[in-house]
């Protein structure tokens, strides 16, 4: 059982509980993952804000958890404080400019049905792409030949000093499948896109829908796992490459390379994060291997894990 602390006896007039020795797994789409020191899941914004400033006065690191995607947590779990940010969620569309603002807790296939159920164009790639606002920004999320930097507008985040700054798209240095701020401590807390509004919304919706299926019928969805594990060593994919190189199937413990789609690790029931970290390791150094290519990890490894 965790215990609760609230944070109203050092910052009074918010409330946020604050859970110790919480754990992780249920909040990773991989369902693995040891316990956070202190656990926060804030509803506003000022609960967010009051979360970082406790942690900042008592000297903890703090990491950010949206849903859990695109993440690969230790058995040993995190020290500090981890943030849930799931919870933050507000979407408003402006008519006028076409732009759409969102929380950085707001499921990006749920921003991108919005949208298009609105026929506004844009984030038709992104139903199928289980991450939130936040972190589809932190990592360039895409799909289908698009990505968040395309339509990127504006993003804020939370300073240092809990002041909220503006961020524009040539301060991120989008690259593929990466930004500034996978390397930067500053949280982000809702971000600013630009689409193009005034189509019909069935075509819009039937497009989308199109994409999603699409992405159904090549990526497994039936088992626990973060989503693509490796960025595609272009000109290749990474999935071929592991294919090519025999490892469809291969498992560890219960961490298995999916037969569907080479580039997905599955959580086939009881997998650790170590069965898992493991696996990775194994794939990569039979490409290097066999291709003398070395595989770059698309998934956020965090947390101690056991020399290879």
């Amino acid at each position: 059982m965790t215990s609760v602390i609230n944070t109203s006896s050092v910052l009074p007039r918010i409330d946020c509980p604050i859970h110790a020795h919480s754990p992780l797994g249920p909040f990773t789409t991989f369902r693995v993952g040891g316990a956070a020191d202190w656990l926060a899941i804030p509803r506003t914004e000022a609960q967010l804000l009051n979360s970082l400033q406790w942690a900042h006065s008592l000297e903890l690191p703090t990491r950010l958890l949206g849903a859990g995607s695109n993440l690969l947590i230790s058995d040993q779990g995190l020290s500090g404080l981890v943030i849930v940010t799931r919870h933050l969620r507000q979407v408003t569309f402006d008519d006028d400019t076409g732009q759409v603002t969102a929380m950085a807790g707001e499921p990006l296939p749920t921003l991108a049905w919005k949208a298009a159920k609105r026929g506004w164009r844009g984030l038709e790639w992104a139903a199928g792409i289980p991450g939130t606002v936040g972190g589809a920004v932190v990592m360039n999320a895409g799909a289908h030949g698009a990505s968040m930097a395309d339509i990127l507008v504006r993003v804020d985040v939370l300073n240092s000093d809990a002041t909220t700054g503006a961020m524009m798209p040539v301060d991120l240095q989008f690259r593929y499948r990466t930004s500034v701020l996978q390397h930067r401590s500053k949280p982000v807390v809702r971000a600013v896109f630009q689409l193009e509004p005034g189509y019909d919304p069935k075509q819009v919706t039937a497009d989308t829908l199109r994409d999603l299926k699409h992405r159904r019928a090549t990526q497994p969805y039936h088992l626990p796992s973060c989503g693509s594990v490796f960025r595609n060593p272009l000109p290749y994919t990474a999935g071929w490459i592991i294919e090519q190189t025999g490892l469809k199937g291969y498992r560890i413990g219960a961490a298995q390379v999916s037969e569907l789609h080479a580039n997905f690790i599955l959580n086939q029931g009881g997998a650790t994060a170590t069965d898992i970290f493991r696996l990775i390791s194994h794939i990569q150094g039979k490409v290097l291997e066999q291709w003398s290519l070395q595989l770059e990890t698309e998934v956020k490894i965090l947390g101690p894990f056991p020399a290879i």
